[in-house]
């Protein structure tokens, strides 16, 4: 039988087929935006955790998650063209409006008739308003060559050569802005882009720099930023807290002919969980071993708070006078690696335990000191004591030689650094703050060797001390060290130094910054 002329049965029967399978279509597109929405849920859960954030686990199983949110949301994005491709309506997409900010580009479309004539009659046509819609544009990195003019003027009269001094350069005899300088410095501490990699985007838009160029204009660009960060490791210091950590970075050993291992330190300073107006600084120092020498050094003088793991490098700091806050994501992290090869009642009512003194203290942050004081006597003074009891219950039903006893131990040892911050407001509860400092160093040191000496690393260390401090200050690094460079280059007085810092540098920057060699 033709299709013309098929039977009722028969129609009845691929309709109810299709319903089937569209059915089936929606049901795997509730299920698809469900897993994406859960997806997210899970990745915002673990981005807000407040304990073990710089965990290499948590970061593998937050990047596992984030590439399995972006195939599904590339999918979907598919999903919905090749839907608007055959004139199916798409499901509702939020509207989110775009930044203020950015440079506005106006595109006018006209009626193809012209903004004149009717094109039905004729008639004259006068404007009733118009419709605009905003979408995100990019446009590549642009390289410009930047002529620098200098013209020569004589005196008719007695000859004398009139013309203005030479500007000055970035690099000397060398061919980089203030601009371009910024840029590399930034694409490779930043974001991890080491120099060959750049020189490789560079060669493909037709500029052919060599990596050593590049390698130099980067040792430029840290030497007019001495200033700077000598004045944000006055800033650390002079603080009456500081959180401390540090982690291992490869450091190229030519002469023993393979990649050795050296540090990274950080010290940094951030009160704004306290409510205090005071700005955030953040300071590295490179070293090419991890012995408690070095923090004794970096702190020597220093006599406030220092929050740390327990590395007993820092127990000489502590016996001249400086004060220890242990941290409690530590604690926990020992816990909890137990507890997620092996669960137990006790493992579970310790980290339960835990997790509600960190409720309270997302209640009380950006609080000032006296509020969060207050509820930590009320409220978290009283689960710590009892914590302790359980603890201690515990301890005598375990082998002292088991890993959980082992676990608990290491924190009954630093009872009193732990239980520092219930009784002064201004502290914290972990050492979060430190440990995020690091994060974007294990994220691109993979990215970058140093060479064979520590002037390497302690160039990087300067970089990464100003690139984080602006950061924290909710500064453009780029921006902000593409001009103050220009400014230090150009003699900027000593005694104007915290005009230029990150916390007093202005949004809107100089516009004279790109003198070229």
């Amino acid at each position: 039988m033709s299709e013309a002329f098929a039977a009722p049965s028969d129609i009845d029967a691929r309709i109810a087929a299709l319903e089937a399978s569209l059915a089936r279509a929606n049901a795997a597109l509730a299920a698809r935006d469900l897993l994406i929405d859960t997806l997210r849920g899970q990745i915002a859960r673990l981005q807000r955790m407040q304990f073990g954030a710089s965990s290499e686990k948590l970061d593998r199983e937050i990047a596992q998650l984030e590439l399995a949110l972006e195939e599904l949301e590339t999918e979907s994005a598919v999903a919905d063209v090749e839907a608007t491709a055959v004139d199916t309506p798409m499901r509702p997409v939020p509207v989110r409006n775009l930044p203020d900010h950015l440079p506005r580009e106006e595109i006018v479309h006209e009626p193809a008739s012209g903004a004149c004539t009717c094109p039905d009659c004729g008639g004259t046509l006068r404007r009733l308003g118009a419709d605009a819609h905003e979408m995100l544009d990019v446009m590549p990195v642009r390289w410009r060559v930047v002529r620098q003019v200098r013209p020569k003027y004589s005196c008719r009269r007695c000859e004398k050569i009139v013309q203005a001094p030479a500007p000055v350069s970035a690099v000397a005899r060398g061919k980089a802005t203030f601009a371009t300088l910024a840029h590399v410095v930034v694409a490779k501490f930043d974001h991890h882009l080491p120099l060959y990699r750049q020189a490789e985007m560079m060669a493909a838009q037709g500029l052919d720099i060599d990596r050593s160029t590049l390698a130099r204009w980067t040792g430029q660009a840290a030497a007019l930023l001495d200033p700077v960060v000598s004045r944000i490791r006055d800033a650390v210091l002079e603080a009456d807290k500081i959180h401390a950590d540090d982690t291992p970075v490869p450091v190229l050993d030519p002469g023993r002919g393979k990649t050795a291992t050296g540090r990274l330190w950080v010290y940094a300073t951030d009160d704004r969980a306290s409510g205090s107006p005071t700005p955030p600084a953040t300071w590295y120092r490179f070293t090419t071993d991890r012995t408690g020498a070095h923090p004794q050094a970096h702190l020597a003088g220093f006599r406030g708070f220092l929050q740390a793991d327990a590395y007993a490098g820092y127990d000489g700091l502590y016996r001249s006078g400086v004060t220890e806050v242990a941290c409690w994501a530590h604690f926990r992290r020992k816990v909890f690696d137990l507890h997620e090869r092996s669960p137990t009642p006790l493992t579970t009512d310790i980290l339960k335990r835990i997790g509600a003194l960190y409720a309270i203290e997302a209640e009380v942050r950006g609080q000032p000191p006296d509020v969060r004081h207050r509820a930590r006597h009320d409220r978290t003074k009283p689960m710590v004591a009892a914590l302790r009891d359980a603890l201690d219950a515990a301890l005598h039903r375990l082998s002292s030689k088991s890993d959980m006893a082992k676990a608990i131990a290491y924190g009954t040892r630093r009872w009193p650094a732990l239980c520092r911050f219930l009784d002064d407001g201004r502290l914290e509860i972990d050492n979060n703050i430190a440990e995020r400092a690091l994060r974007g160093v294990a994220v691109g040191r993979r990215n970058w060797l140093f060479a064979g000496s520590k002037a390497g690393g302690e160039r990087a260390a300067a970089i990464y001390t100003v690139i984080q401090t602006c950061k924290g200050n909710g500064v453009d690094p780029e921006a902000y060290i593409t001009d103050v460079i220009a400014k230090i280059a150009h003699d900027w007085p000593a005694s104007r130094w915290d005009e230029l810092m990150p916390w007093n540098w202005p949004t809107a920057t100089d516009q004279n910054i790109t003198q070229a060699a």
